[in-house]
């Protein structure tokens, strides 16, 4: 008996990663393939996860991914565009290191080119044949675009929660294009970790840019304490002030501030410093005035332990202190000859000693000085040096007295009395004409200092919101011990005269217009006639 041959079926087995079993070559040599490929995307994902992890600064870091990309996965001409701060256009983050003829300049808006339509949607574009693609507009990088040279397209958008910042976008060589899908995935993922580091960006940079500004006005706070807000006044007199701190503040050029007491030199040193290159460093004021020469000279210069009695430690002086900034020596005519011998060798050398020591200190330090003497009389009198007065007076700026610049008084005294309406919780709406008149009328032999207290003490008593002239100081209403030096027209001079001859007879005369008028000897229609032209309010003067 003859027995048949079966003939089976052939058996194709596979695992269960979708790979055949070695019945072929062919089967092998793909799954070897695809495993490789997976391998080489986890090793550039893992690479790609260091270098954000590095935080280099941002293009640093885009381009060293786009490099990873390119090494590893043979994705070239990589491009990752993000939203320009503006919100309107896409511009190159960064693109590849090797590329050449790349245009960083290049932009894109939201729907233009496959770029701007993948931000616009935020999903994915996947381009088989470059050559082919209408869309594709070619601005970054130099292609030919021939179809001997095409290359596939891949552009993944960058998502922060959910809305598009940016794109990600690299050219598949032709050996590639049939793993576009799978090129768009290892995109995608790279995408998202671009993303967070975007993320952690902003929120480092909106952080700095909190403390920056935190720390500006902390700065601002603490400048408030050595310099005025500001320096008021528009008169021509204080414009040609403001002038003369522009010329100066750049250059470390020693400045002499002159002016009568209570002009405001201090504010205008302090304007000078913070105009300054040294607006950083310190600004030490020291009053002249105020210490006898053995302790202004300690003062000035420190002293070793033991210099003197008393001098149980080494004490730095403020010249050291105001070491990289301005010092600002107010009252400079009261030094004594020895002092300004001292003082002269730190304007000249930039050197000095401390008291008890013969060790030279270099210092760099800025010297603005200020005096409301007459240096000139001084040194011809033998109390000045002329040597340290000509070192001194290398650019003086001379602040007028109030009573010369009588436009800015209505200026300073509303200033005033908003700020201390604000710091005594009584709020001032204005200042009534009878108490502007007595302001414009008097002398101000205190200047702009004296104007402050007058207005400070007129706020303490006005219950109504409105500064009434009996609010003023009584200092306002006592004869005029000097004269008012007036530049105007002949008109403008006799209509002051007139008033202040009228006003002091009512001060004397407690407000009485007839008593007064007989006191001038003019009739009472005349006063009255002059009161109203002048706008002067009997009412306003207290009684003796």
């Amino acid at each position: 008996m003859t027995v048949g041959r079966v003939s089976l079926p052939p058996v194709h087995n596979s695992r269960a990663d979708g790979c055949l079993l070695p019945s072929t070559s062919a089967a092998v040599v793909a799954c070897a393939e695809e495993k490789e490929r997976c391998e080489r995307e986890m090793a550039a994902l893992y690479r790609i996860a260091q270098v954000l992890a590095d935080r280099c600064a941002q293009r640093e870091t885009l381009r060293e991914i786009l490099g990873v990309l390119d090494a590893q996965l043979e994705l070239i001409r990589g491009t990752i565009m993000l939203l320009a701060p503006n919100g309107e256009q896409l511009h190159v983050a960064a693109a590849h290191p090797d590329s050449s003829g790349v245009v960083d300049t290049a932009a894109y808006s939201p729907g233009e080119g496959i770029t701007g339509e993948v931000f616009a949607t935020g999903a994915p574009v996947l381009v088989p044949s470059i050559a082919a693609e209408p869309r594709f507009r070619d601005r970054i990088h130099v292609r030919r675009l021939r179809s001997a040279d095409d290359a596939g397209f891949v552009c993944v958008p960058i998502l922060l929660d959910g809305r598009p910042v940016g794109t990600l976008a690299v050219d598949v060589p032709t050996e590639q294009i049939s793993r576009l899908s799978g090129i768009e995935r290892c995109l995608t993922i790279i995408a998202s970790m671009i993303s967070y580091d975007v993320r952690a960006r902003r929120i480092e940079h909106e952080e700095q840019e909190s403390l920056r500004a935190e720390n500006l006005s902390l700065r601002d706070a603490l400048e408030e304490r050595f310099r005025p807000e500001h320096i008021l006044g528009n008169s021509h007199e204080m414009r040609r002030v403001y002038l003369r701190i522009r010329q100066v503040a750049p250059n470390d050029t020693t400045v002499l501030i002159r002016g009568e007491s209570g002009t405001g030199k201090e504010l205008v040193a302090s304007a000078v410093h913070f105009a300054s290159g040294r607006a950083k460093g310190p600004f030490i004021k020291v009053n002249c005035a105020a210490l006898n020469e053995n302790l202004l000279e300690s003062e000035l210069f420190g002293h070793e332990r033991g210099a003197f009695t008393g001098a149980t430690h080494e004490r730095h002086g403020r010249i050291e202190a105001a070491a990289g900034g301005t010092l600002f020596l107010d009252e400079i005519g009261e030094f004594s000859p020895a002092l300004q011998v001292k003082l002269l060798r730190v304007l000249q050398e930039h050197e000095f000693e401390r008291v008890g020591s013969n060790q030279s200190r270099r210092v760099d330090v800025r010297i603005v000085a200020a005096t409301n003497r007459d240096l000139e009389k001084a040194v011809e009198e033998g109390h000045f040096r002329q040597d340290f007065c000509y070192r001194i007076h290398v650019f003086p700026i001379h602040l007028p007295p109030l009573r010369e610049r009588r436009d800015d008084i209505l200026l300073l005294a509303n200033h005033f009395a908003e700020k201390y309406g604000s710091r005594m919780n009584r709020p001032i709406e204005r200042i009534s004409t009878p108490a502007i008149n007595a302001m414009m009328v008097y002398h101000w032999p205190g200047n702009v200092r004296e104007l402050e207290n007058c207005v400070e003490h007129a706020v303490v008593l006005s219950d109504d919101g409105v500064i009434h002239s009996h609010n003023l100081p009584p200092t306002l209403y006592m004869p005029k011990q000097q004269g008012i030096v007036d530049s105007g027209s002949l008109k403008s001079r006799v209509a002051a005269l007139e008033r202040d001859m009228i006003t002091d007879a009512l001060k004397r005369n407690a407000g009485n217009a007839a008593a007064a008028a007989r006191e001038l000897g003019i009739t009472s229609r005349m006063i009255r006639y002059k009161l109203r032209n002048l706008q002067i309010d009997c009412s306003t003067f207290p009684s003796t």
